[in-house]
């Protein structure tokens, strides 16, 4: 029994110690930064940094695959990771390109994947101002963290020559084993096990960083090609409006999609909400347009604040002039596409509301227009379907059946339902 007991008691001694020393072991945080850098970015690794210091996490590992983004976006994340108490260090497994460059260097220790590539971080726009100011926050945190900061310069300056690396006119772009040979890097790194081990950190568990339900929605309307795609569906959407009568499901999708393509980029950080106004200011210069025969002052300011809205929207004017050239000419064939079609478009009659309100169905109309079907008259204005036309010196809304009709042309009433008039072209 006293055998039992003292080896019972010996287990114990040497079991809590173990017990105690495994729950002391603290976690490393896996940071996931792909894709542009913004605003959404910069709350992601906000939140994380502060989750792993409640968590008292030995290190973080921040995983950079980005062509860049903003530089603002960037220097804010950049002082959070060297602001934090936790062991910090750099995984570039795939690109570290422009701002991508200064949160990885950034970080205490950088290791990068065997065809991981880091450098071309050159401002959009190339401007003296933004280089200047770029290449300083670049220089201060390569000396701060012990890197050669002439080479750090030279990835975002292609004025910067060094010999035997680089020339005039080209930027660095360093692999992972030039990386290393010029102490850019610290190592090179399979996966996050050979960091732990080339850090001391075996055996540490390994959690990785969620991203919040916002921040993907953010990150995911404020990119480039989705906010392209988003502008393209609005504008086209607003077209299929604009030349069809009444408010249908064209009006609800542009507005849709205008909502995520402004809430995406003012809240990623590439915008203000000044451009939502003047975008909107157009929108109701349009609408009086529309609303008003002919064409004028209204329509031609409302195209233009529009267009400048957009235009400020975006990150940056390049980006902002290939977005709307793509977005205008697919509105451009569809606008033209359906002037020649008009009403008769089986499209245009399965989500328009065709359906006859006639006497025989039950419908009173308290605004019936004085005319019947057979009437001649002329375009008042141009139908774009819907315009106005004169019939016995009588004026009259009414909604073209084949297409666009300009000013002056004959026309003849097709049928009445209501307050409702359409007309053809007069054969």
């Amino acid at each position: 029994m006293k055998k039992k007991l003292l080896t019972f008691l010996m287990l114990f001694l040497i079991f809590i110690p173990i017990n105690l020393y495994a729950n002391s072991q603290n976690d490393v945080f896996v940071v996931k930064i792909n894709g542009e850098i913004n605003n959404a970015t910069v709350s992601y690794v906000e939140d994380s940094i502060k989750k792993a210091e409640e968590a008292k996490a030995d290190a973080i590992i921040f995983e950079i695959d980005t062509y860049g983004g903003q530089v603002i976006a960037a220097e804010k994340i950049k002082n959070k990771i060297i602001d934090t108490d936790v062991r910090t260090i750099a995984y570039v497994n795939n690109k570290a390109e422009s701002a991508g460059v200064l949160l990885t260097i950034a970080c205490e220790k950088v290791y990068m994947s065997k065809t991981a590539t880091i450098g071309s971080a050159e401002t959009i726009p190339k401007t003296e101002k933004n280089i200047s100011f770029w290449r300083s926050i670049l220089r201060n945190t390569a000396e701060y963290r012990g890197r050669d900061e002439k080479i750090i310069e030279a990835m975002a300056d292609s004025d910067v020559v060094i010999e035997g690396l680089s020339e005039k006119g080209k930027l660095i772009n360093l692999t992972s084993s030039e990386s290393l040979k010029y102490k850019i890097s610290d190592g090179i790194a399979d996966d996050y096990l050979q960091i732990l081990e080339y850090e001391n950190l075996n055996g540490k568990n390994i959690v990785e960083a969620e991203k919040t339900f916002e921040v993907k929605l953010i990150s995911f309307v404020s990119n480039q090609f989705v906010s392209t795609f988003l502008l393209t569906i609005a504008m086209v959407a607003l077209v299929f409006e604009i030349l069809s009568p009444g408010f249908g499901i064209g009006g609800t999708i542009s507005i849709i999609s205008f909502g995520l393509f402004f809430l995406g980029n003012i809240m990623s950080g590439n915008s203000n909400v000044y451009s939502l106004f003047i975008f909107l200011l157009g929108l109701v210069l349009l609408f009086v347009e529309v609303i008003v025969p002919g064409f004028g002052l209204p329509g031609i300011s409302g195209i233009i604040f529009v267009i400048v809205g957009i235009a400020m929207s975006m990150r940056t004017l390049e980006i902002a002039v290939a977005s709307i050239a793509i977005a205008g000419v697919s509105s451009v064939i569809v606008g033209i596409i359906l002037i020649k079609k008009g009403a008769n478009s089986k499209f245009a009659k399965k989500i328009t509301l065709f359906e006859s309100m006639t006497a025989e169905k039950g419908y009173l109309s308290v605004d019936a227009p004085r005319i019947k079907v057979g009437d001649k008259g002329f375009t008042m204005t141009p139908m774009r379907p819907i315009g106005y036309i004169v019939i016995d010196n009588e004026k009259f809304e009414a909604s073209s059946e084949s297409g666009f009709i300009d000013k002056d042309e004959e026309v003849i009433v097709l049928k009445v339902d209501g307050s409702k008039i359409f007309i053809k072209r007069s054969e």
